[in-house]
């Protein structure tokens, strides 16, 4: 079995009052009730715990090692033996001052050498992150990494010596802009406290039954985009999606397919549903309503973010960004593609 030998402690972060980041990885595949009695665990610790389904988790330590009256090192410990003796669940720990520095941490704490917990002290970061290959520096992706090792950015070290702006043209604006920033240690996300849906539902009832293909087709957009909207508010993206068909009579039909990538993007969305609707094959099927549902949800801070070649698509995704806020502020049916407007009311 894995010893608990920790690194670096910081033992002293709660009397200073610094942020004070645990991030947990569970094996993969871990079965869901199983996650959530690990999660059962971590609160046993700290009452601030936000689920990154479907295998990880992040912890705020600062008041905890307060009440605990333990260092960082000791709750790690505590929690790996509890995990194992009571679920059977080898878990992986890595503690630091901030998201990027933990998680960057907890993957590292795989190796044996690490004994499965692994703390960094704030004065130690850039110390530690320098030496880390690209990759494994939290929110990298391996399209990100490919393009960094072809500029010849092999290092997390490397990479915080490159001027920001050099980064985004490689990267694009706003994965430049982070990975420059959490490759100098610098990360403000707060933990927040949140146990994650499982799934997100949006319904649409039809008034009378309806064959009009077009109509049912402008409706199920409608739902993608109020699905879309719902996971981005939320913070979280879909691994699949479940669309039902309510027909005349109470029967339904439904089907389930799993996106390429976790996603809360419209055209995403929008491709696979159709793809669901175009399975069912109807004909003369009076419909009376439709259901879709965002399936295996995680964290959107868990998806990396990829390089795309596509500009109509990046144009896109700009414009998607710009609807969210402008329906934050007027309402959800100010704006949208205009097919909803012409065909749903």
């Amino acid at each position: 079995m894995w010893g608990v030998e920790v690194d670096v402690v910081n033992a002293d972060a709660s009397a200073r009052g610094e942020s004070t980041v645990m991030h947990v990885r569970c094996p993969d595949r871990l079965p869901e009730e199983v996650y959530r009695q690990v999660l059962e665990q971590l609160a046993d610790l700290s009452p601030v715990v936000q689920a990154l389904p479907p295998s990880a988790a992040l912890v705020e330590l600062r008041g905890a090692l307060r009440y605990h009256g333990a260092d960082a090192r000791r709750l790690g410990e505590v929690l790996r033996i509890r995990t194992i003796s009571r679920l059977g669940v080898d878990v992986r720990v890595g503690i630091g001052p901030s998201v990027t520095v933990a998680a960057s941490a907890s993957a590292s704490a795989q190796l044996p050498a690490r004994g499965g917990v692994l703390a960094i002290e704030p004065d130690h970061v850039d110390e530690w992150l320098g030496p880390l290959p690209v990759e494994a520096l939290y929110g990298i992706g391996p399209r990100q990494a490919t393009a960094l090792r072809d500029y010849g950015i092999h290092c997390v070290g490397l990479l915080a010596t490159v001027p920001p702006a050099t980064v985004q043209r490689l990267l694009g604006g706003k994965a430049g802009r982070l990975a420059a920033e959490r490759a100098r240690g610098n990360d403000p996300r707060p933990v927040i406290p949140r146990a994650l849906p499982d799934s997100a539902t949006v319904r649409r009832v039809f008034s009378r039954h309806t064959l009009d293909g077009t109509a049912v087709r402008a409706a199920l957009l409608d739902l993608v985009v109020q699905l879309g909207h719902l996971l981005r508010q939320r913070g979280q993206a879909a691994r699949a999606l479940t669309l039902t068909l309510r027909f005349a009579g109470g029967t339904s039909w439904d089907k389930t397919r799993r996106l390429p990538e976790p996603s809360a993007h419209e055209d995403d969305l929008r491709v696979l549903a159709y793809q669901l609707m175009d399975a069912a094959g109807l004909q003369r099927g009076r419909l009376t309503g439709l259901v879709l549902k965002g399936q295996d949800l995680i964290d959107a801070a868990q998806v990396a973010q990829q390089l795309s070649l596509d500009g109509a698509r990046e144009d896109r995704l700009v414009a998607e960004a710009a609807m969210d806020r402008i329906r934050a502020k007027y309402g959800r049916g100010v704006v949208g593609p205009a097919t909803i407007f012409r065909r749903v009311s």
